[in-house]
């Protein structure tokens, strides 16, 4: 099938704007790499100390610098119920990797915060920039060049972007991404969500709301609902970069151990030492990123991957922009109803055909790249499987994604998609630049206009809702939200109250320039406001009463306020001390001061920059005389 038009137009033009970061970051990669394993650099001194409290075996095997080791990269807590099967997985995989020959060593920990527990908290002002110090820690784990392959066991909402991000920061080493899996269907997604309401009404005590909650997230395993946390399970499958269909395997069981260790064991096969070397650096280029975005719409996954696959992109030395998920979201259909965006959760979505399916329609409706590499090889193709124990209960056999979907209301084929297109959209205006999430908000409710009602904070719009002084049309603009401010935290608690005013026939829409991630629901919402007030943004303008107007159907973000008389308005200022101490977030004051724009990723990370041709490798030879030129270069030193 050829490559939709859309698509090969948007990946050109990526290609193109990429070329300078991308072919410095290509650099960066080819001098790190060196002949044979890479602790073969080390000292003998370095060495000891590498494996001086490994088993006997194993440290024979280390010592004797002949085979690959495995680093094991781990988001393990046991507070968090995403993370706590991850306390099992790296006997796992260690005895996995013996199987093949290899070993593996535990190379770090990295932080794994949940925005669950931190919502509407202080703590959740941490949330969004713990993703750069996951990226960090994954970097100090992996620092001792120890390593030839690493597997990398996360799942939730920075988790797997910052292990990515830190992941290609070491390019040169294949990576392969192993998720817990979700936990067992509890309590429905839209019977939690009206807890939720009655309570926000007075309507629920806070006990019945706590017994709902304890119901719906229950066991071990991620939340059920498709927020960004199984978002980022459907981009690593679609990106390649997982098993095929290992995302949605509940953990606790026969199949899931038995996926982990077939990660771990296809990690050891891929390193420089093989016939078959997939380093992650290449995997993840250009056209991977277009299908990652293409995987986001199609589902209706999270907004929180505007701002974490900018990121990513850019530590790979891709350049992406709002401009690009737009006109992709144009063209990509909905095949997916998963909540929020309809009643289904992910093991419903997984029994009904799951990523394989998808996939495969996509492939067949010429709406992803085929022609990529994934820890598998080349072609995308291979991953429209689902995975089944081999023969016995061993093992792990790959059979054909169903044909046909197991359930319409849930997953359809491209040819009778649920909508047209994917769903999110950019809005745009005198306001700035947002993004705007639409597949679950109802055709009639996505153009408002409406007056503004200015708030500092989250705070400030719940008390004034249960004062009951919201009971209007209005626009609520929510500033001073972006990650300079306050570090751009998710803003939830708004959802039910907002939504309730939405049933009780008024028409309301929220602006803001923080985060609603995949949870954002029924309400319109145009988020991410970029640039943010302390940027200079505009939405520092807006003054209570001011006709707002958002319009998906038009890419409309406007305040319609005479030009004259908005532009001899000064800026409006807010004192955010108390939002820099406390909880921790002093520590994070670095991350605020340098955090780069919305749209760029609200990240404290540059693009990789040139490196001088003289810089030694280990071999001794220079990146001048070493460095291929391009993905295709390596492309065709694998083939030859």
């Amino acid at each position: 099938m050829a490559v939709h038009p859309v698509l090969e137009t948007v990946t050109a033009r990526i290609i193109q704007r990429s070329k300078p970061s991308r072919g410095a970051y290509l650099a960066h990669l080819e001098a790190a790499r060196v002949k044979g394993v890479q602790r073969s650099a080390l000292s003998c001194t370095n060495l000891a100390h590498g494996f001086a409290a490994f088993p006997a075996n194993d440290k024979l095997v280390l010592k004797e610098v002949r085979k690959p080791s495995v680093a094991i990269v781990s988001s393990y807590n046991d507070m968090l119920s995403a993370h706590q099967p991850f306390e099992g997985f790296p006997a796992i995989i260690k005895e996995a990797v013996r199987e093949v020959g290899a070993v593996a060593q535990f190379a770090g920990g990295v932080p794994a915060m949940c925005d669950g527990v931190t919502q509407g908290q202080p703590g959740m002002e941490l949330s969004l920039f713990s993703r750069d110090a996951i990226a960090m820690a994954t970097a100090v784990g992996l620092s001792h060049n120890m390593f030839d392959s690493a597997v990398y066991l996360g799942v939730c909402d920075k988790i797997v972007p910052g292990l990515l991000i830190g992941a290609l920061h070491f390019g040169h080493l294949p990576a392969v991404f192993v998720p817990a899996g979700p936990m067992t269907t509890g309590l429905s997604n839209s019977d939690k969500a009206k807890v939720r309401q009655l309570y926000a009404q007075g309507k629920a005590s806070r006990e019945e709301l706590l017994e709902g909650e304890a119901k719906s997230y229950h066991g071990a395993g991620t939340c059920t609902f498709y927020g960004t946390a199984n978002s980022n399970q459907m981009l690593m499958e679609v990106m390649g970069l997982h098993l095929p269909g290992a995302a949605f395997i509940t953990p606790g069981t026969p199949l899931r151990d038995a996926l982990t260790a077939a990660a771990a064991q296809r990690a050891a096969l891929i390193t420089a030492q093989s016939d078959n070397y997939l380093p992650v650096g290449r995997v993840v280029d250009e056209k991977s990123i277009v299908n990652a975005i293409v995987g986001l719409l199609t589902t209706g996954g999270s907004t929180n991957h505007t701002l974490h696959l900018v990121a990513i992109a850019k530590a790979a030395g891709i350049v992406i922009d709002w401009d690009d998920f737009n006109e992709l979201s144009a063209v990509v259909p909905l095949l997916t109803r998963i909540y929020p965006n309809g009643d289904a959760d992910v093991n419903h979505f997984h029994a009904a055909g799951g990523t394989g399916f998808v996939i495969r329609e996509l492939l067949d409706a010429g709406l992803l790249h085929d022609d990529v590499t994934t820890i598998l090889g080349k072609g995308l193709r291979a991953h429209c499987a689902e995975p089944f124990l081999g023969e016995g209960g061993k093992g792990v056999v790959w059979r054909d994604a169903p044909l046909e979907s197991g359930d319409e209301k849930v997953l359809r084929k491209a040819s009778a998609p649920f909508a047209p297109d994917g769903g999110m959209i950019l809005v745009k205006g005198n306001l700035g630049r947002a993004v705007m999430k639409v597949s679950a908000v109802k055709p009639e409710h996505r153009s408002v206009e409406a007056p503004a009602l200015v708030f500092n904070s989250q705070e400030a719009f719940m008390a004034a809702y249960k004062a009951g002084k919201l009971d209007r049309d209005f626009v609520a603009v929510l500033r001073f939200q972006g990650p300079r401010a306050n570090g751009m935290p998710e803003l939830h608690a708004l959802t039910p109250a907002l939504a309730n005013l939405q049933d009780a026939g008024r028409h309301v829409a929220l602006v803001t320039d923080g985060r609603m991630s995949g949870a954002s629901g029924k309400v319109p919402a145009a988020i991410h406001v970029s640039p943010e007030i302390l940027a200079g943004g505009p939405l520092g303008l807006v003054r209570d009463g001011d006709i707002i107007r958002l319009d998906a159907a038009t890419g409309t973000l406007e305040a319609l306020v005479p030009s004259e008389v908005w532009h001899a308005r000064a800026l409006a200022t807010a004192d955010l001390s108390p939002n820099n101490v406390g909880m921790g977030r002093e520590l994070f004051a670095m991350f605020r001061n340098s955090v780069s724009a919305a749209e760029q990723g609200a990240t404290s990370f540059a693009l990789p920059s040139p490196i001088p041709t003289t810089v030694s490798l280990h071999d001794g030879a220079t990146v001048g005389e070493t460095m291929p030129g391009s993905d295709e270069d390596f492309s065709m030193k694998k083939e030859a």
